[in-house]
């Protein structure tokens, strides 16, 4: 389910980042379902060749988790590095621009990577955070990758 579900998103988000699962471990053993977990998964980002973020979170199980009804934890961490040589995709960047965005519950709760330029320290700055239609978390995780001798390219 959850699988068909991410494929769907993958769909009506085509040019946001696309998880790619790295690994994960069980944290917790479910007697009926899928044990909670913690998954690693990967985001190359789409405008940035050369970068890939780590992101690892919770992921419930249970019979509702196994069935993509349980409502994840809003926590999260982020690790972005520089995996290939730097160049960017586009011509011109946002300062701020939504990377990635996942729903992590049945309704109106998603996990969001948003990536900053930090153009007086030539960086990329990325953040992680989860958010509700209502009530978001303050949870969040932040990462930076320092881009050199490669220029950031104009803003939009």
């Amino acid at each position: 389910m959850r699988t068909l579900l991410s494929l769907l998103a993958g769909l009506l988000f085509a040019g946001m980042a696309q998880a790619e699962k790295v690994g994960e471990v069980s944290t917790a053993f479910i007697l009926i379902g899928a044990n909670h977990k913690v998954v690693v998964e990967a985001y190359d980002d789409p405008k940035v060749n050369g970068v890939t973020c780590y992101v690892s979170r919770a992921r419930t199980g249970g019979v509702m988790g196994a069935i993509g009804l349980a409502e994840d934890k809003a926590e999260a961490s982020i690790a972005c590095r520089q995996v290939g040589p730097i160049s960017f995709t586009g011509k011109a960047m946002d300062a701020q621009e939504e990377m990635f965005n996942e729903r992590i519950s049945v309704l109106f709760k998603k996990l969001r990577v948003v990536r900053m330029l930090d153009r007086k320290r030539n960086v990329l700055v990325y953040l992680t955070y989860s958010d509700k239609l209502i009530d978001g978390s303050p949870q969040n995780g932040v990462t930076a990758v320092a881009l050199g001798q490669v220029p950031l390219p104009p803003m939009n």
